[in-house]
């Protein structure tokens, strides 16, 4: 066992300190009880000559003493880091070098870290879910259930539920199940003529499963995420059917969220079908009891405004007492955003909700390529500037594009950034321009 992993079982609010300290009590009492045995047996029975050597009876009582107690600590340590190993390869997984303090000291944390929730959909949200595992547990992910492309689009045609495509992104993001599990519960089947099976997802076909097995996609959802392992909780923004509907600057108006990109400019409106659709109530309960909640990543229009338009999610984030951050994307998305900024993609939620309110933080990328985004992406850097409008709300500026995928947010500096603002919120109270990584321009 290496020092720190015998570092970390004195670690604070692990709860194993005092079971260790009784343990060693115990020993050490048990130790006493035979020491008196001994001395008792030494009294009344005259041993043989060559126990006088067996016993070290030629070295001083101290040095004994020393010795027994090396001995002993050596059998110890060694004792535990064997257990440690057994244990840590029965709870996990056969080869996993992962050791039980470790997972303990993972779960003691993760469990006391702040009530988050996000809100969007996408590959957008679940990027942000697999970074944020790392700091809490206690995560929500309300997604959106607009969607009729797709997998997702033929389930809920063919089965009349909702589309679980989102719902699986987040389950995978949030699974602690073999590598191997996620990677099959997001596998694809490919296309072929006359095959049904071809263009599902396998992630979508077993959730559908689970919820006719369970007999409601509520309870399919908890248990596909139970069986998964999934650190945290899915939550759907609704579960009634829902058509989300886009009006344009001509007066032309699509519905059908998989259509509003296809015109090709953004929409001047988005709105759902029914207007007044009722919320999953642990959608709105969790954002009412919210440390903090994040909006975004995603696709602006199709993501995360479907999930704002439900009436009491829209209300319950107005009104939330939480820390709340708008992450802006990093590039813009063909047919929903083409020209957008920051400014403009946070204008828009401001704007269907009504209110300043929407966020304290704007989060943008601050790192802009110096060369233009290929011509075969169809997409240009989302820029922001300090003298835009972001109503009541702040702008801050860090690098948190993924340098290789630059239309990407990068996992790990996107979580690591989103935590700092979490943890700095009560630092600065006033609008303003945070240039902690100064933004670079193109060419």
């Amino acid at each position: 066992m290496s020092r720190s992993g015998l570092t970390k079982w004195i670690y604070v609010g692990l709860h194993i300190k005092r079971w260790l300290v009784l343990l060693l009590l115990g020993v050490a009492i048990m130790g006493l009880g035979f020491a008196y045995l001994l001395r008792e047996f030494y009294l009344v029975y005259t041993f043989p000559e060559w126990t006088y050597y067996a016993t070290l009876q030629f070295i001083p009582r101290w040095l004994r003493g020393m010795m027994f107690i090396s001995v002993a600590s050596a059998l110890t340590l060694f004792a535990g880091w064997r257990l440690n190993r057994s244990l840590a390869t029965s709870l996990v997984n056969p080869g996993d070098e992962s050791n039980i303090v470790d997972l303990v000291y993972q779960r003691r944390t993760l469990s006391r870290g702040p009530k988050i929730v996000a809100i969007g959909g996408g590959t957008g949200l679940a990027n942000l879910l697999r970074g944020l595992k790392k700091y809490s547990s206690n995560l929500t992910a309300v997604v959106t259930v607009a969607d009729d492309g797709g997998s997702s689009g033929r389930l809920r045609r063919d089965r009349h539920i909702i589309p679980p495509g989102d719902i699986r992104n987040c389950i995978a993001a949030l699974a602690e199940a073999e590598p191997l599990v996620t990677q099959l519960f997001q596998h694809r089947f490919a296309e072929h003529e006359g095959d049904d099976i071809g263009g599902h997802s396998f992630g979508n076909l077993f959730i559908t499963a689970m919820a006719d097995v369970t007999g409601s996609m509520e309870l399919g959802i908890a248990e596909t995420s139970r069986v998964l392992n999934v650190r945290g909780a899915i939550v759907p923004a609704s579960l009634a059917d829902v058509t989300l509907s886009a009006r344009f600057r001509d007066g032309t108006t699509i519905h059908g969220e998989s259509k509003i990109p296809d015109t090709g400019e953004p929409p001047v409106e988005v709105f759902i079908d029914p207007s007044d659709v009722m919320a999953h109530p642990a959608a709105v309960r969790a954002i009412r009891e919210a440390d903090f909640i994040v909006i975004g990543p995603g696709s602006l229009y199709t993501s995360i405004l479907p999930n704002l338009l439900v009436p009491e999610i829209g209300r319950a984030l107005v009104e939330s007492a939480a820390h709340r951050v708008y992450i802006s994307n990093v590039a813009t998305q063909r047919g929903e955003t083409d020209g957008y900024t920051a400014a403009d993609h946070y204008g828009a939620l401001r704007r269907h909700l009504k209110s300043d309110a929407v966020a304290q933080v704007v989060l943008a990328n601050s790192n802009l390529p110096s060369d233009p985004f290929p011509e075969e992406w169809r997409s240009t850097p989302v820029t922001a500037s300090g003298d835009a409008d972001y109503g009541n709300a702040r702008l801050v500026l860090l690098d948190i594009v993924d340098h290789e995928r630059r239309y990407r947010h990068d996992v790990e500096s996107l979580a690591t950034a989103v935590m700092r603002l979490y943890y700095e919120r009560d630092l600065r109270t006033q609008p303003a321009v945070d240039t902690a990584a100064a933004p670079s321009t193109p060419d």
